[in-house]
C-alpha cells in the first residue's frame, strides 16, 4: 500500500510540473532534467545512426585508407560504426572502397542485397564514384560508378580520399538518418493501402 500511494504521489507530481496545450508539452521546474519526450521516429534513428556495422569489404587502394580509418588513431568507433562484420547479413552499411570492375560488380550488387534493411552505402574514392582515371583512358572493364549499380547515399571524393574524408562522410551519412521517418512512411502506406481497398470494395 505504501508503494502505491508513493507512485501515485510521483504521478500528481508530474502532473503538476507537465501540461500540454493541444500541440506540445510544455514542462516547469526541476522535474524538465529527468523526462525526455520524443517519437518513436527519432528514438529509432538514434539507435540506428549510434550503431552502424559496416561490412569488411575493400576493392583497391581507398580500402587501404578505411582500415586506416578504423584503425587507432582515427577510430572510427568513436562513432559507432567501428564494429566490421564479415557477412553482408549482419552489416548494415557498405562502404565501396575502390575501382568496381564489370566482372566485381554483380558481387557488389549481391552482397548489397544479401544485407537487410535498412540498410545504407557510401561509395569512397574517384573510382568508385565515377570511374576514375581507368574507366575513360585505360580500360573497357570498369564500372562508371557504382551508382549504375546499387543505389548510393553518400560519396566522398578524392584519389584516394584520407581517413577524415571518410569520417566526414559517415557523419554527413548519420545526419541524413538522423532526418528518416521509417515508421510515419510506413503508417502513411497502411493508411493509404487501406483507402485503396475500401475504394475497390465499394465499387463492387
Amino acid at each position: 500500500m505504501k508503494e502505491s500511494h508513493r507512485e501515485l504521489e510521483r504521478v500528481r507530481e508530474i502532473e503538476e510540473h507537465v501540461t500540454f496545450d493541444g500541440e506540445r508539452f510544455h514542462i516547469r521546474g526541476n522535474v524538465a532534467d529527468n523526462i525526455l519526450i520524443t517519437s518513436v521516429d527519432k528514438m529509432f534513428n538514434w539507435a540506428r545512426l549510434s550503431s552502424l556495422w559496416p561490412m569488411t569489404f575493400g576493392l583497391a587502394c581507398c580500402a587501404i585508407e578505411m582500415m586506416a580509418t578504423a584503425a587507432s588513431r582515427f577510430d572510427l568507433d568513436r562513432f559507432g560504426a567501428g564494429l566490421m562484420r564479415p557477412s553482408p547479413r549482419q552489416s548494415d552499411l557498405m562502404i565501396v572502397s575502390g575501382t568496381v570492375t564489370v566482372k566485381m560488380g554483380f558481387r557488389v550488387k549481391k552482397l548489397w542485397e544479401q544485407m537487410p534493411d535498412p540498410k545504407y552505402v557510401i561509395s569512397m574514392g574517384s573510382c568508385a564514384n565515377c570511374g576514375g582515371p581507368y574507366w575513360r583512358d585505360h580500360g573497357y572493364h570498369v564500372v562508371n560508378g557504382v551508382d549504375r549499380l546499387i543505389p548510393v547515399d553518400v560519396y566522398v571524393p578524392g584519389c584516394p580520399p584520407r581517413p577524415e574524408g571518410l569520417l566526414d562522410g559517415l557523419l554527413l551519412l548519420q545526419e541524413k538518418i538522423r532526418r528518416e521517418r521509417v515508421l510515419g512512411k510506413k503508417i502513411a502506406t497502411m493508411i493509404i493501402g487501406a483507402k485503396e481497398t475500401a475504394g475497390a470494395e465499394a465499387k463492387r
